[in-house]
């Protein structure tokens, strides 16, 4: 039997739970797919005021939990082979830590050891009005490898609900590694 694709998906205390969410939604019933979830205590706190879902909730969505002060996980380390990580949402917080390389939990430690093993790290942060600190993290991250991904709805699509908003900004970062995300969106063609 072929071993699963292991994705590390990050939830942060930034608004937008619901991208984390609908990440391990999808990815759950898809049996090639095995999901590590890592989530801050601000993003509990966000998870419950936005979603009212309780961690446990959460938890029953990913096959495997981790927690924010296990520098000594799997997920921790280089030699655990995972197809990337997602920061969904990203808080400015983390941002920094993952722009310079500051591990002081396992979130921006998972994020670092991606980025140094070359693998695919999607940074989706959440904040607005950006200052320039927060531009030149980005610009960091993107220079050492890493995607920076806003999720901004796109308004072709002429879609009338925040839920599908939601899936086409996922499935879009769920297709950079190549998850099946069939029925999610409709890629843009042209007019």
């Amino acid at each position: 039997m072929k071993s699963k694709k292991r994705l590390i998906i990050a939830i942060t205390g930034a608004t937008g739970a619901i991208y984390g969410v609908r990440m391990l939604q999808i990815l759950q019933p898809q049996a090639i797919w095995e999901t590590h979830l890592i989530i801050s205590a601000a993003g509990v706190l966000n998870l419950k005021h936005e979603l009212d879902m309780s961690r446990d909730e959460l938890y029953a969505l990913a096959d495997i939990t981790h927690g924010i002060k296990d520098i000594a996980s799997s997920i921790a380390s280089g030699g655990f082979k995972t197809e990337g990580m997602i920061i969904a949402p990203c808080s400015m917080k983390t941002l920094a830590a993952v722009a310079h390389g500051f591990g002081d939990n396992l979130i921006s430690r998972a994020a670092d050891v991606v980025l140094k093993e070359r693998r695919r790290l999607v940074v989706m942060p959440r904040e607005t009005p950006l200052n320039l600190l927060h531009i030149r993290n980005m610009a960091a991250v993107t220079e050492n490898g890493g995607i920076i991904f806003p999720p901004m709805p796109a308004f072709y699509s002429k879609s009338d609900s925040m839920s599908a908003m939601v899936d086409e900004t996922v499935g879009r970062v769920l297709d950079f590694f190549g998850v099946d995300v069939s029925g999610l969106y409709t890629p843009w063609e042209g007019l």
